[in-house]
């Protein structure tokens, strides 16, 4: 591409982290803009969905959704290729990074705004960042923030004194899973990162690894995983040996494992919930009940697309990808909604058109 692209975001974004994190690594050049109520706006008429990132191409055209996102770039920018071409890597590259982005979604939001000390430090970086002009007290801004994001993305979100521990579980034993594998290796599957490394990179960066409980965290619990992520963010393709793994690692057999009992069942119970036409659910997730949840149109579509990266596996190679899955009890859940139905970008536009999601129109 002859001139630079736009990315619109957010500096403390966990899906604008995600791809600028990207974009850094392939050595796509681009500007980073700081969105703002006007932008946002914009952004709303040309996409259909006030969400970031987005993604402005010399050409005019519009992208958002940091998944397909990335799926067109790599077909633009091929080599190295974060997406690998060993057809079970590949594959579980996509389950990988499917599972981290939204598994960890509701830990990333829980530590950032049910702790005091970081409601009122991220309530001032969003005014500070993104909220500059608008002509209202900073103290009122920062009071709405806070009410907004605890009450939307927490509270409503399903997070309460019965699941408090098993949220916060989920980031303390992922940064278990991933410890003994950055010391091990410098990315998931090997010396270079691949999609997998991108899809963790999301909350790791932006948040687990930022905002002051969960850093603190990390730091002392998982130093390999802060370590990795400030590698990631520091590598270059061009930089970067060319290496992945031949085969997939056992050490990732707890991470799938916990795929296995509780995400991959949460997207079937979600998916349940879709059709019957609910606006809310009150999944069982790994023993824990949860209640009066929001049913997300869009994680429909996430199984969907997992379902087809799946069957989408060559034929001699189905059998050590189901072998895998069966072992680690991911198999079954994968499979257990033969038709989804999500609805949701049905003209496989993706990411050239914003789509109306029936909820939580989430700034991916």
């Amino acid at each position: 591409m002859a001139s630079k692209i736009k990315l619109y975001g957010s500096r403390i974004s966990y899906y604008t982290g995600k791809m600028e994190g990207y974009l850094q690594y392939k050595e796509i050049p681009h500007d980073f803009v700081v969105l703002n109520p006007n932008l946002i706006r914009m952004l709303k008429a040309k996409t259909g969905a006030a969400q970031m990132p987005a993604v402005e191409l010399p050409d005019g055209r519009f992208m958002t959704d940091t998944t397909p996102m990335i799926a067109w770039f790599e077909k633009e920018y091929p080599e190295p290729a974060v997406i690998p071409h060993d057809p079970v890597l590949r594959f579980f590259s996509h389950l990988l990074e499917d599972y981290a982005e939204e598994w960890l979604w509701r830990p990333a939001m829980h530590y950032r705004w049910s702790y005091k000390s970081d409601r009122l430090h991220l309530s001032r970086k969003i005014v500070d960042e993104l909220m500059a002009e608008v002509p209202a007290p900073d103290f009122l801004k920062r009071a709405l923030i806070r009410r907004r994001q605890l009450g939307e993305y927490v509270r409503r979100d399903g997070v309460d004194a019965n699941t408090w521990d098993h949220v916060e579980a989920i980031y303390l034993k992922t940064l278990d899973r991933l410890e003994p594998i950055f010391n091990s290796r410098p990315f998931i599957l090997g010396e270079q990162p691949t999609l997998a490394d991108f899809g963790f990179f999301a909350p790791m960066f932006r948040h687990f690894s930022q905002d002051p409980t969960a850093s603190d965290i990390m730091r002392l619990r998982a130093p390999g995983v802060f370590a990795w992520q400030a590698r990631l963010w520091n590598a270059t393709a061009s930089t970067t040996p060319n290496g992945q793994l031949s085969e997939l690692p056992a050490d990732l057999n707890p991470i799938l494992k916990d795929a296995g009992t509780g995400y991959l069942p949460y997207l079937n119970a979600n998916a349940n919930a879709w059709q019957q036409g609910l606006e809310r659910f009150d999944p069982v997730i790994q023993g824990v009940q949860y209640c009066n949840v929001p049913v997300s149109q869009y994680r429909v579509w996430c199984l969907e697309q997992l379902q087809e990266h799946a069957r989408a596996v060559p034929e001699e190679h189905k059998a050590a990808v189901k072998n895998i899955l069966d072992a680690q009890g991911c198999w079954a859940p994968l499979f257990e909604l033969k038709t989804p139905g999500s609805r949701y970008d049905e003209g496989s536009e993706a990411p050239f058109r914003g789509r109306k999601v029936h909820y939580q129109n989430r700034r991916r």
